[in-house]
């Protein structure tokens, strides 16, 4: 593989064992806040160094998916972590519901066009997984996907694990490193955040209904979670489960990660050959004698 997996008390197991309870929503050991932002700060000009050299470099691509519950933290987390990234080298998608279009194409179509290129970041806030997680909580959308008769539902989310298995070890081995992240925020923190939205106008645009009936439907989304993360967390695209309570600390973790990989691949500034260095000893010369 082009890089390794980094080791994390949060990295999701290999071997399908992984359960919800596995994984806490507030670690057991926890910085005070200032300090944990001055940490992040320090990896945040190393991404931005790290992010420099890759885009010169050319050779890979970083795409890095997060999948949460509502107000785990999501985009909170990507303008803060990401913060000190050139927007030339930097992409940032996020997925809602397919629009007619892409609903006239396989589940991993309107993803696909988003992958980052060479040199760059790519970002999914969501992703194909919604296709494992929303749409197994609700079933009934697969009716507007317009999938064949011959497509056994029973089968489907096994098929579709599969798919995207496939799919990621074709990217990396391509040259697009992807690290999966789930901000694992607990019920109860949930409740606060969502009490805050209704609590603070400056936060009512955040808010809304669907965010609490999709709520109610909370074991059935850790199940799907479960499921989804069992079947795809792999060596060459691992899931880090981040404890998502407290967003300092949800940061950093995050941020950590990524700099971790980065720092784990060959990158390195592009070098010239002698014909080209001579070549810019010419032009150094001419622009030193212009006027």
């Amino acid at each position: 593989m082009p890089f390794k997996a980094i080791s994390s008390p949060y990295l999701a197991t290999f071997d399908g064992s992984f359960q919800y309870g596995d994984f806490p929503t507030v670690p057991e050991k926890i910085a005070k806040k200032k300090k944990l932002k001055s940490k992040l700060a320090k990896e945040i000009n190393k991404l931005s160094t790290l992010q420099r050299v890759m885009y010169a470099d050319n050779r890979y691509s970083l795409l890095l998916i997060f999948q949460a519950m509502d107000a785990a933290g999501k985009d909170s987390t990507i303008r803060s972590v990401l913060s000190g990234i050139n927007p030339a080298g930097c992409q940032v998608f996020s997925f809602k519901q397919p629009t007619t279009e892409e609903l006239d194409h396989d589940f991993l179509w309107r993803t696909n066009k988003c992958l980052p290129e060479r040199g760059r970041i790519g970002v999914f806030n969501r992703s194909y997984y919604e296709e494992v997680l929303v749409v197994r909580v609700h079933p009934d959308i697969l009716d507007s996907q317009q999938l064949p008769n011959h497509i056994p539902r029973a089968d489907i989310w096994d098929e579709r694990y599969e798919s995207i298995c496939n799919l990621e070890k074709h990217l990396v081995r391509n040259g697009t490193i992807i690290l999966k992240f789930w901000l694992n925020v607990s019920m109860e923190e949930q409740k606060n955040r969502f009490l805050s939205r209704l609590k603070e106008p400056s936060k009512h645009w955040k808010f809304s209904a669907g965010d609490i009936r999709e709520r109610g439907l909370w074991n059935d989304y850790m199940q799907a979670y479960e499921q989804a993360i069992s079947k795809t967390s792999c060596s060459w695209a691992p899931w880090y489960v981040i404890p998502a309570d407290n967003k300092p600390y949800m940061r950093l973790t995050v941020a950590k990660i990524i700099r971790q990989s980065l720092e784990s691949l060959d990158l390195e500034y592009p070098t010239v050959n002698a014909d080209k260095k001579n070549m810019f000893k010419e032009m150094k010369e001419i622009l030193e004698k212009s006027s």
